[in-house]
């Protein structure tokens, strides 16, 4: 028994589900289904407020219906179309042309729509929700409807003329002859009550085009235009209502001023208008509602006010009137940029860019300054160092004339005082030998040997010291002597000369004397050369002397600054302008090459302790003794 209730309770859940799952379904899909949405626009297709409309609500919608819209627009065009049987044959072009449709909302546009609509509700479209927009309230409320009101505001407009013409005296007020135009004038009459008495209010109404240009031609001073509608005149003629407001407001001799929405550019100075674009998208939010579930009968009807103070720029200029006189809050359109606003991008740009050349040039003008600061402090140390330099030359000079100077005066003591006496001493024992018995004259002998040993010592250290055959017979000989001096078995010694000229600054001379003698000493001493070669030739403006040997070298990189006789060659060489240059290398000899300029600066004048160690010398310059 449980066991058949349980069954009987799941045929019952399952025939429920399956009952409600296609409902379910249904309204899913309904939700996602494309909208089908019709809209009767009063207005023609080509005038402003459709084209606003049918971009803004198509785009509003879009941004709400998960599933999109699928718009359709007809324009009545009942004012060009005054007909009775238009409707009639309207009425049977909507029924033809969407009797298969089922739409979700009719959106009706402007008064002659809404009551199309009234009058053929149940012919067409019977039981669509509609939306309408309307500029007045409605007489009555069609079934299952809703919509929005946005009422003129011709008085906004006459406000603006008065705050912009101040002196205003004459109100002329411009209207054509047919049903829609001649209602628009009572409206207007209605409003412009106020104003009458301070201002003149002429209504220039239901005239022939003609007349009514010529009229606006010649109007008093003082005066303005306000354009209500014309779309037909006196002569039944018709006109497209902007273009015809264009025509009359460049004709007529004083500011015109209109509500028109659509009249932004058609050269009236200004006026009270409706935001179209805000207008548009209320209404289509207002749509929105029904196509998302609400009943239309459920909406109340409300009121819309988007009406904006609208001023066209070129026009004030054209008027004369002062931008000052504009009221509070009121857009002004078609404002030529000044100079800034046009070249705006392009003045920041080129003021970047000559900000970034200033800085670029205070830069470099730093730098400049820097630069040059640094080239004064490098020419000041350079100079210092050249004083630097010229002192320690002058000095390595003042030393080695000061050497020299000592050495000549050693020379001469050794040579004029103790070899004299040595010498002395030498005849004295020799003159003792010849007295003395023959075993002692053995012994004087060896003591004379030794005497004349010390005096032969003596005499070739001074003449190291001093030689005094540089000034006696010249630089070649003093180096011939040279040769014969440091000539030994184990080494032989070969000098050559040429083209030397028969004086040379004392000097000079010195100097390659003392270089020739400190590199066949380094030779003798250090090379363990078998063979020296030491040459000296002279040109037009120089003194070359090269010696070279076959001994076991060095490392010229390792020995730079250890030798001091390399050093002293050095030094010496600087002093009278020289330069030296080393060739060796570990096991292929050494060649030393010496350049001096044969014009020098003359010899150093030294000071009272220099003078007074030589003296005895006249000019300074050491004189030759007897041997």
């Amino acid at each position: 028994m449980p066991t058949c209730r349980r069954v009987l309770f799941v045929a019952a859940l399952t025939t429920a589900l399956t009952a409600c799952l296609p409902g379910s379904f249904a309204h899913a899909q309904a939700a996602t289904r494309k909208k089908q949405v019709l809209v009767l626009n009063t207005a023609r297709n080509d005038e402003r407020f459709s084209v606003v409309a049918a971009r803004e609500v198509p785009r509003r919608l879009a941004e709400d219906l998960p599933g999109g819209a699928d718009y359709y627009t007809e324009y009545l065009d009942a004012l060009r179309f005054p007909q009775p049987q238009y409707e009639n044959v309207y009425v049977d072009f909507l029924r033809t042309k969407y009797g298969s449709k089922r739409f979700d909302l009719v959106m009706l546009m402007g008064d002659v729509a809404i009551e199309f609509m009234t009058r053929n509700r149940n012919a067409i479209f019977a039981g669509t929700p509609v939306v309408f927009y309307s500029l007045n309230p409605p007489r009555g409320r069609m079934p299952n409807s809703t919509g929005l009101i946005n009422q003129f505001d011709f008085k906004g407009s006459v406000d603006l003329a008065r705050a912009l013409q101040p002196d205003l005296q004459h109100l002329y007020v411009v209207s054509g002859s047919s049903a829609s135009d001649r209602a628009f004038e009572e409206r207007a009459r209605v409003e412009f009550g106020v104003f009458e008495g301070p201002i003149e209010v002429t209504y220039l109404s239901g005239l022939r085009a003609k007349d009514l240009e010529q009229r606006l031609r010649t109007l008093p001073p003082r005066s303005a235009v306000y354009y209500v509608l014309v779309s037909q005149d006196s002569a039944g003629e018709h006109f497209q209502q902007i273009a015809y407001m264009t025509h009359l407001a460049s004709v007529a001799n004083a500011p015109t001023y209109s509500w028109a929405d659509s009249g932004a550019e058609s050269g009236t100075v200004g006026g009270s208008r409706r935001d179209q674009v805000a207008e548009t998208r209320a209404i289509a939010t207002l749509g929105l509602r029904v196509l998302h579930g609400e009943r239309a009968d459920t909406i109340p009807i409300s009121r819309l006010h988007t009406d904006v103070v609208q001023v066209d720029w070129r026009q004030l200029r054209r008027w004369k009137i002062s931008e000052s006189r504009v009221p509070r809050g009121a857009v002004v359109l078609f404002r030529e940029p000044g100079i800034w606003g046009r070249y705006k991008h392009y003045i920041i740009a080129s003021l970047a860019v000559l900000l970034a050349q200033t800085a670029l040039i205070a830069v470099l003008l730093v730098q400049k300054v820097m630069l040059r600061r640094a080239g004064e402090q490098v020419r000041t140390s350079q100079d210092e160092l050249r004083t630097s330099y010229e002192r320690i030359r002058d000095l390595g000079r003042r030393l080695i004339g000061a050497q020299e100077a000592e050495r000549g005066r050693i020379a001469r003591e050794l040579h004029d005082d103790i070899g004299q006496q040595v010498a002395m001493l030498s005849i004295e024992l020799d003159s003792v030998r010849l007295d003395q018995r023959a075993d002692k004259r053995k012994r004087l002998s060896q003591v004379l040997e030794r005497a004349y040993g010390i005096a032969t010592s003596i005499h070739e250290m001074s003449h190291q010291l001093h030689p005094t055959k540089l000034q006696l017979v010249g630089l070649v000989a003093a180096v011939e002597s040279l040769k014969h001096d440091f000539s030994r078995p184990h080494l032989s010694i070969a000098f050559s000369h040429s083209n030397m000229p028969a004086a040379i600054a004392h000097d000079v001379g010195l100097c390659l004397y003392r270089v020739v003698q400190e590199g066949l000493r380094n030779a003798l001493r250090h090379s363990g050369a078998s063979h020296v070669w030491v040459d000296l030739h002279a040109d037009e403006a120089e003194l070359a002397l090269t010696i070279t040997d076959d001994g076991k070298g060095f490392d010229v990189d390792d020995a730079r600054g250890d030798g001091l006789g390399l050093v002293s060659m050095r030094e010496r060489l600087e002093s009278v302008g020289g330069v030296l240059g080393i060739h060796s290398a570990l096991g292929s000899g050494t060649r030393l090459s010496f350049t001096v300029p044969i014009c020098v600066i003359p010899a150093p004048t030294f000071g009272a302790p220099f003078e007074a160690a030589v003296s005895g010398m006249p000019g300074g310059t050491p004189q030759p003794s007897s041997t």
